[in-house]
Formats: structure tokens, sequence, C-alpha cells
């Protein structure tokens, strides 16, 4: 083991403190001082042309010299054992507070469904006692400088981890919203929920632009258009990072405003890079994608989020690998070139690289506590939950054989400093004396989320103009879906698979069943969550019948469906097509509401319903969905356009990807691209895309013809998610 750095005289400690609660870097200043412009931040911009190399990002976020030298001069101080701490990122059910001090830890996390003392409704008072004792700790430690900590938690659509809190869509469904205004509104809700159970650091946005929705994390990219996950990561890192006003929480008359850089919570572009292409959609599999695929498809999210200034980036678990184009970087968690060649090199990032869960211990010749080449590669941060005692002593190992240089693990600390001074955490108070520390108030944002179920809404068919419906109608509710918490709000919910809940689990929110009944009144409606005995129902023209079904909860890898199962939905959940069969031709018109966390083949259950909506995944306020079916609902909200994409190009252009990754001969089926006109009827908030490719008619399923239908337009280099010509595919995000 190596000998630590004989450590200085403390006495400089209150200077450098001092000195940072002084600091204001022109470039925060400039980000602080920008007002918020609301019509530009609707905008989805076109994305710039393509570059030849990775360009260079300038951040919001600009470096401070004085900045500079208190963090060298803090680095000077420290031992290796103190430096290696801070690298250490430790799970909250596997270190103690007063582990938190002996080893000198930099940031702790909660994974999904990790709670204090393991209670899935810990109160805020409860998060914000172990927040403080972590702070306590990492404060009282040893060492010549007094380091704060940080806690990360995956508050991926809303706080979600924590019991009470309003839960958003997740990015899916935000993404066919098509307003970035919204997304920035979300994430500073999401910051104030952040802040109220004491964390400083959330593991959001996700960028991913998905190539194959057969991946399970498909529901947590904005869209496959990587203009609109450009856009929209820069609005939600600016809403998380910027959220508030300056709170008067350092100690000291006049100090927060010059300490206080970022008034949010820190944001994370995640996970960099290409997790949405991997072949088949498997999870953490291989993106085989050429280096300008990798840049100006799968990279667009990160220019917008770096721009933006965010201060974290999380790795992905995939590979990026070809050995036909001679590409063999391998798990990117090992990748020197991506991580700091491209990303702290050529893009300019200055801020900390933090690896995904056990992610070093998939890289070749890696455990998940010791791996040199992931030092190297440039990871500044290593998420090592449980395994974290033997990752400080390998890692101090490793520097003591001259495997990895001090200069490496001297720029990691470095940005980690550099990143805990720009979120103003030196100087700041306990969590527990913050702005909205314990505020359970402010864990609910109920309106907002109401106006993100309602605009992310799409609806898909509706036969006879059968929506909106009156009030006066006898309703027949029915489908697992109508009253189930679980199923709307989906994965990375209280769980990390959102399995195991209950609507017990959710005291503040609303079901589809929930809100009919309010809309029209208890007397008016009939419930069966398996449309099974109701024959009494009175089926006719003054009734109708409301199915919610779709997909139940999952996350990564429990939710990819692989290459030997199928996209269609009736294959996979045959229970919902039964459903709508026991009402279809009853007299009373179908409507069915489709919660997804993918697009799906629903063609059998789009012939069963006159009309059809796609809501995804909208969270806890499913229930402002019944505001649109009827007649004087409540609309929260504005409309907007879903503009129509190139679908003549976009099929040429895929059409190799079509044969490539499906085996399928598009001239065998007959192929005709028509682009459907744009309905300039409204309905609410409601958006009417029919857009898409058209192969044959939407006739019997029987038939070897179907439709098209989606909500996701081609891209700039014009590629369309058409997966094969042999259902229909509710497509879910995007224009």
């Amino acid at each position: 083991m190596t000998t630590p750095i004989r450590r200085r005289s403390p006495s400089g400690v209150a200077v450098l403190v001092s000195l940072v609660l002084v600091v204001g870097g022109a470039g925060d200043q400039r980000a602080q001082a920008r007002e918020d412009d609301d019509e530009r931040c609707g905008e989805i911009p076109s994305l710039p042309p393509p570059t030849a190399d990775w360009p260079r990002i300038r951040s919001e976020v600009g470096r401070d010299p004085l900045t500079e030298l208190i963090v060298a001069a803090m680095v000077s101080r420290m031992t290796l054992a103190e430096k290696v701490g801070q690298m250490t990122q430790a799970e909250i059910q596997s270190i103690s507070p007063a582990e938190v001090r002996q080893y000198h830890i930099g940031s702790v996390l909660n994974g999904g469904g990790s709670w204090p003392s393991n209670d899935k409704h810990a109160t805020p008072s409860a998060w914000l006692a172990l927040a403080d004792a972590y702070w306590d700790a990492a404060l009282a430690a040893d060492g010549a400088v007094k380091i704060p900590i940080m806690w990360g938690i995956d508050a991926v659509h809303g706080n979600s981890n924590v019991f009470g809190a309003t839960l958003f869509p997740h990015n899916i469904g935000l993404g066919a919203a098509r307003d970035p205004c919204l997304v920035r509104r979300i994430a500073r809700a999401t910051a104030e929920q952040v802040r109220v159970t004491g964390q400083d650091w959330a593991f959001a946005p996700t960028l991913a632009v998905v190539r194959d929705d057969r991946w399970g994390r498909t529901y947590e990219g904005f869209s496959e258009d990587p203009a609109i996950t450009r856009a929209y990561a820069a609005a939600y890192v600016a809403g998380l990072q910027n959220a508030g006003e300056d709170d008067g929480e350092h100690e000291g008359k006049g100090e927060d405003r010059s300490v206080r850089r970022l008034r949010g919570v820190l944001a994370t572009a995640k996970h960099f890079i290409g997790d949405g292409g991997t072949a088949e959609g498997r999870d953490q599999g291989v993106n085989p994608s050429p280096e300008a695929i990798l840049r100006e498809v799968h990279g667009q999210g990160y220019f917008g989020a770096l721009g933006a200034g965010a201060q974290t980036v999380m790795i992905s678990f995939n590979s990026w690998t070809n050995e036909q184009l001679g590409i063999r970087e391998g798990k990117i968690h090992g990748s020197r070139y991506l991580v700091t060649d491209v990303l702290k090199g050529k893009m300019g990032f200055d801020g900390l690289v933090v690896s995904d869960w056990n992610g070093i211990g998939q890289v070749a010749g890696c455990s998940n506590f010791r791996c040199a080449r992931a030092l190297n590669a440039g990871i500044d941060v290593f998420m090592v939950p449980a395994e974290w005692r033997q990752f400080i002593e390998n890692t101090i190992q490793l520097v003591g054989s001259g495997e990895v240089p001090m200069s490496r693990i001297d720029d990691a600390v470095t940005r980690i400093l550099r990143v805990k001074l720009r979120a103003g955490l030196f100087g700041a108070r306990r969590p527990s004396g913050r702005r909205l520390a314990g505020d359970a108030g402010a864990l609910v944002h109920r309106e907002l989320a109401r106006e993100a179920v309602q605009r992310s809404a799409v609806l898909l068919k509706n036969n006879a103009n059968v929506l909106p419906l009156a009030r006066n109608r006898k309703i027949l509710v029915v489908g697992k879906g109508a009253d189930s918490f679980s199923v709307q709000t989906g994965g990375w919910t209280l769980s990390w698979q959102g399995t195991g809940n209950s609507n017990a689990d959710f005291p503040n929110g609303e079901t589809v069943l929930a809100g009919i009944r309010r809309v029209v009144g208890d007397a008016n409606v009939t419930y069966s969550a398996t449309a099974e005995g109701v024959d009494s129902f009175p089926f006719g023209p003054d009734s109708a019948v409301i199915a919610v079904i779709g997909e139940t909860p999952y996350a990564e890898g429990v939710g990819d469906i692989g290459r030997t199962r199928t996209l269609e939905h009736a294959a996979r959940y045959p229970s919902d097509l039964a459903v709508l069969n026991r009402v279809k031709g009853r007299g009373a018109p179908v409507i069915t509401i489709f919660f997804s966390g993918r697009p799906a083949y629903v063609n059998k259950e789009l012939n069963r319903s006159d009309a059809f909506v796609a809501a995804f995944l909208p969270g806890t306020e499913a229930g402002s969905i019944a505001d649109l079916l009827f007649r004087d609902g409540e609309r929260v909200g504005g409309e907007h356009r879903h503009p129509v994409g190139d679908l003549r190009r976009a099929l040429r252009d895929r059409l190799w990807q079509f044969r490539r990754e499906h085996g399928v001969n598009l001239n065998r089926h007959q192929l005709r691209v028509r682009p459907q006109r744009r309905l300039k009827q409204r309905l609410g908030c409601f958006h009417f895309v029919q857009q898409f490719l058209v192969f044959g008619e939407l006739a019997d399923e029987r038939k070897n013809k179907s439709r098209f239908i989606g909500t996701r337009a081609a891209d700039r280099e014009g590629h369309s998610i058409a997966h094969t010509a042999t259902s229909a595919l509710m497509c879910g995000c995007g224009s």
C-alpha cells in the first residue's frame, strides 16, 4: 500500500472556505442572470449540419480561474486515501455515517427501491435525518480539508423513490408533447421534490435515442428524433440545476448569492453513449454504429445537456464494437477514447464522470471493485454500491503499483471538488436547514402533472367522432389499468422495476377510474377489471365502454422483449384482448386507453376500438385523461401541433435496416408509401396524428394487410422506426 501524502498544517482551511464563499464565476453569473424565455424554450430547433468530428461544447457554467486555484489548493492538501474516498460512491444500505467519516466518502446514492431504514413510506423527515447524518459525518472527517458529501438519487419522473411525491409522465410521453418548456417546468418541480428529502444530485435526464423498441428502457428516452432529444436535454438540465431562487441557505449574510451558482440540484446526462442503439434492443448490449452515427444521432442529447451546463455525466453499460468497421472499444466504462479523448477532450466537459451501478465490473479483466482500465479511461466517481471498501483498498494499491498514475487521481478529485463548489455545497447548511427541506407540500405538483398527462396523450383513432363523450352517458370501465397506479406509473416507481406497489402506496394521485367517476359521477359508472359479469350494464347508443389496457411495469433488463418474442401486444398480454372481446359489438362504442412504455403492435386492439388513445406511462395523474374524453372536461394547458415528417425519405433511407434487422423483403409486401393528411380537427388537448406509413389498409387482422400508425416522425437522417410490414404499430414519441 502506498504511503499517504503527508498532511500540511490545517491552519489554511478557514482561508480556503472563506475564499470559496466569495467566488462567483462569470459563466455561472451569466447562467443565473439569464431570465426564462418561454417563447424560445418552446422551440425544437433543427439540428446543425453534421460535423467531421466531435464538437466543442460551450457550457452555460463557465470555468473561473479563482475557483481553479482553490480546487488545486485543496487537492494538494489531501492524502491518497482521502482522494480515493472522494471518488467512491456507496449505496445507503451498505454504509453508515460513521463509515462515511472514517473513509472520507465523497458521495452516496440510493438505488431504485432503497429508502431510509428500508421503509417504502419513509417521511421527508426520515430522509432528512439520514442526509444530515451523512453530511455531519463527512465534515467531521479528520482530513485537512472539510469536504461536504453529495447524495444522488434516481429522480427520473419526479422524485420517484419517495412516498407521496407526484410522478410525471415517463420521458416517452413527454416526447409526444413536443414542448421543451413543459419539460423544463417538470424538471424544476422535480428539483424541488429532491430538495424536500435532502439530496443534491438527480440521476436524470436519460438521453437515449432509441432505435429498437424491444429495449426495456425505451420509455426512458424522450424521442427517436435526435433534435427533440437535444432540445429536451437542454431544457431538463436548466430546469433541474437552476430551479428556485437564491434562498439564503448558507451561513453568513449575502454569501448565498455568490456561492450558490446552481440553485437547484445537480443534473446527470446519461448514459454516455449509445445505450439506445444496441443490436436487437438488448440492454447493456453492443452498439455497432459507425462513429458518425454515434456522434450525430446518439450524441445530440449530450451536446444539448452539456451546453446547458450539466455538471455530471453517467457512463453507459453498453459496448461500442463493430469488427467490420474496426471499432473495438468494448464496454464504454473502459473506453479512454470516448470518456477522456471525446467527452473531456474534444467536447470540453469539465464536470465529473460517474460510472453506473457496478459498471466497471463488466470491463474485460476487471471486477466490481478493481479496474485500472476504468480509472485510466477517465471515470471520476465510482458507483460501487456494496463493495466500496474493496474498491478503496484496490484503487490505492493500483496507484502504488503505478498501474494508475497519481495525475489521474488528481484529475478525478479536481473535477469532483469543482462540481461541489459550483453546486454551492461548500458553506451550505445541513440538508434539513435548506429551502423546502421537509416540506411535504413541495412533493405535490398535481396541476403540472395533469397538464403533462393531457398534453402527452395522443388520439390514434376516433371513428364517427365518438369523442368527446356526453357527460350523461352510462359508462362501463374495464381493463386492468383502469384502477392501478402500478400500471399507469410503470418502472422506476418506488421500486426499481415498479413492481410490488399497490394503490395505497400513492396517496396523492388519481387513477383513470377515479377520474371518470369525478367527471361523470359515481352513479353513471360501472367497473369490472375483467369485463366479466357486466350483462346487466345497459349497452346501447346512450352508453360507452372505456377500456384501460397496456403493459405491466418493468425496467432495465427485465423489460427487454428479446429476439424470439414479439412487439404484438395481443400475444404478450392476451388478457387485454379478452377484455375487448367481451365488450366489443354489444351496441356501445369502445374507447381504449393504452398504457405502454414502448411502441407496440396493436392491430387487434385498434380493430376492437371505436376510439384509441395512446397514453404511454402517465404517472400519478392518469385520471386527468378522463377530462379529455368528455365534453366540457377540465383542460390543462394549451394546444400545439405535430408536424408531419418526410416519410418517403424515411422509408428509403432505412430500407437497409429493415432487411438487415428483420429479414423482411419489403417488395413482397407490395409496399406503398403514402403520408396521411394531418387532421385539422381538434379535440381538447388531444393531438390528432394519422400521418405515417400505410401498408395496405387497416383491415381485419386475419388479412396480411395492416397499417403503421404513430407519433414518431423521421429524424434528420430519415430514420423511421418501422420494424416490419406485418401488423399495425402504435408508435409513441417525437413528432
